[in-house]
């Protein structure tokens, strides 16, 4: 007869924990955002097109930079052997420091380069297309460490204190994660206290998994200072703190080791009783974890551009193995079954850029909220480019299994495919893995209607909020929902597009009913559609879907009028990429209805409850 397994106790409630995340929300949309629109039910193509192009001036600085950083990674990065080590070797490290490349985004007058965030991205990609460990090292330090928060909240102080050490290389990572507390950061149990004297916090806890950690000289860390009380009711404080790895109390406890990322210094970081001056707090008191949430509208585009180098690289492995690889009489890429493996990576390569500069861009540009394209950008490509690179596993069969090391001692090309696997994996986990994005995202796209609706389908309403909210929604939705329905969707609109313009009008057409399953949605299940994740997690993955539709139309549309003799290519790869989107939308909106939802959450609780542990009789238990 099976046992059931006690459940573990949670250190937070599920109410507290929502209203720590409610709390570090943006509450407001000040700025124009493409995917709120879309989840709307509006397609808002004047915020996308025409495609945001870089400026040249910034083009003409950024130049020599990238070029001197090209030549390091070609000349001086073995990264078989940093792979095969676990360690960067220290001149890589003094070579990236010498060309300005932990400042990047720092600004000039502080010691930085200055570039824009698309440059920034450029260069990633460049360091992304020859070594994972070296992506992890820079843009922990630019995207999410000390350097980019300071810019964004630090006082002039801080700024004038820090940049200039950042800029010439002091390495700098972000602590957040414990080790019982992931994405939920009301169960953090790092503390910070006033001192006595009232100069300093002193701090305690310890924190896992802090990317730099194990090599950083500064580091923003996270950490809970004493709750205030409102009403009666206690509101749970998060403050960022920049804090020297050099002070007392700080310890490096343990290096964490990967499947992938071997050289990645990333560890588990102890304080004890660290006194931080209180001018060292970021931003203000309580606002921590938005400053975090803030600071990753920008800094989750690392990952996007990453997932577009690992595009590329795969692309061109692939393609130079199916044109020399000969079975059955031909090249395999001339087999069909290789065929389309090659090019759906292609047409998604394509996309995956087009997503990418155009957030990008659109953070350079400013005068747009890009928290929904950000966290769609890092979902949407993170996903796409780990099926690209289990493709190219595929295509080159046992030699896509084999080490570059196992292939170079037996006398055959160093194709390092095996590595980009276990290196890229990490990209679905990092800075909020698919799970956490699809419902950060899902959040966001029902805003609007809790706005408008949340007293008549929440909990906990009086009866004269609930009379209030009937009266309110009654007028919204009365002119909304029927415009939900309603549009021109047909010839001549978008016929600017050319060849494109029909997948343009799809996605005019499809965001009107991805608006409408989601107000379908919230009808049905009311207050239980938290809890149907897998319902929300399609609705999103038709946004991001609908949005790299968008995207790559766009940036064809601009590479025709940059250069029509090639714009036939880059028509035909958008077109390619949106007939394969259209399918995939298809499916996701059928199985918002038609599903196996309930079923597959019944035999998971069974499973979990130890009602069938018969399947897994036969094999060494773990002890």
């Amino acid at each position: 007869m099976a046992t059931t397994a006690a459940e573990p106790k949670p250190k937070v409630s599920a109410d507290e924990a929502r209203e720590v995340a409610e709390a570090a929300r943006e509450q407001e949309w000040a700025a124009p955002s493409f995917v709120r629109d879309l989840f709307l039910g509006k397609l808002r193509m004047d915020l996308i097109h025409p495609y945001p192009e870089q400026d040249p001036e910034e083009i003409r600085r950024a130049q020599p930079f990238l070029e001197r950083l090209e030549r390091l990674l070609r000349e001086t990065v073995d990264s078989d052997r940093i792979d095969r080590e676990g360690e960067i070797p220290d001149a890589v490290i003094q070579g990236l420091r010498e060309l300005g490349a932990f400042g990047i985004k720092i600004p000039r007058e502080y010691g930085g380069l200055g570039l824009s965030q698309l440059s920034y991205m450029k260069a990633i990609e460049l360091v992304s297309s020859v070594d994972g460990s070296l992506t992890a090292l820079l843009s922990a330090h630019q995207s999410i460490g000390v350097p980019q928060p300071l810019k964004m909240f630090g006082t002039e102080a801080q700024k004038k204190r820090y940049l200039p050490r950042l800029a010439k290389g002091a390495i700098s990572a972000f602590a957040l994660t414990e080790p019982g507390v992931g994405s939920d950061p009301a169960a953090m149990e790092t503390t910070a206290v006033p001192s006595e004297d009232g100069k300093s916090w002193i701090l305690n806890g310890e924190k896992l998994w802090c990317t730099n950690g194990t090599k950083a000289e500064l580091m923003v860390v996270m950490a809970r200072t004493p709750s205030k009380f409102a009403g009666g009711k206690e509101r749970r404080q998060i403050t960022a703190f920049v804090v020297e790895t050099a002070w007392p109390g700080v310890e490096v406890a343990h290096r964490c080791h990967f499947m992938g990322l071997k050289a990645i210094y990333n560890g588990v970081i102890r304080f004890s009783n660290v006194r931080v001056p209180k001018e060292n707090v970021l931003w203000e008191p309580g606002k921590g974890l938005k400053l975090a949430l803030i600071t990753l509208n920008t800094g989750r585009l690392t990952l996007p551009i990453t997932a577009v180098a690992a595009g590329k690289r795969c692309l061109e492995i692939a393609r130079q193995w199916a044109g020399e690889r000969v079975q059955w009489g031909r090249p395999i890429g001339k087999h069909d079954a290789i065929a389309q493996k090659i090019g759906t990576m292609a047409a998604n390569t394509f996309a995956m850029e087009a997503v990418a500069e155009l957030c990008g861009a659109m953070a350079d540009r400013g005068g747009y909220d890009i928290r929904l394209e950000a966290a769609i950008a890092k979902l949407y490509n993170s996903e796409v480019g780990w099926r690209i690179i289990d493709d190219t596993v595929q295509i080159r069969g046992g030699r896509g299994y084999e080490t570059a090391d196992s292939l170079r001692a037996r006398g055959e090309k160093p194709i390092p495919v095996e590595r980009i696997m276990r290196d890229f994996r990490i990209n679905l986990i990092f800075e909020g893995s698919s799970e956490i994005m699809h419902l950060f995202i899902a959040r966001e796209a029902v805003d609007k209607h809790l706005q408008v609706a949340g007293d008549v389908v929440l909990p906990g309403k009086s009866l004269g909020q609930r009379l209030r909210g009937v009266v309110r929604s009654a007028l919204f939705y009365g002119w909304w929902y029927p415009g939900r329905w309603l549009g021109w969707s047909a010839w001549p609109r978008y016929a600017e597009f050319g060849a494109l313009a029909p997948h343009v009008r799809f996605v005019e057409r499809n965001a009107r009913r991805l608006a409408r399953g989601v107000f379908h949605s919230m009808l049905r299940f009311g207050p239980k559609l938290e809890f149907r994740q897998a319902v929300l997690f399609r609705l999103v993955d038709v946004a991001g879907e609908l949005f790299a539709m968008a995207a790559t139309c766009a940036r064809a549309r601009l590479l025709v009028a940059r250069d029509p003799v090639a714009a036939g290519h880059a028509v035909q790869m958008a077109d390619l990429f949106c007939r394969q989107s259209r399918g995939r939308i298809r499916a996701k909106f059928k199985g918002l209805w038609r599903n196996e939802d309930v079923p597959t959450y019944r035999v998971a609780q069974e499973v979990l409850e130890q009602k069938h542990l018969w399947l897994e009789q036969g094999m060494v238990r773990l002890q």
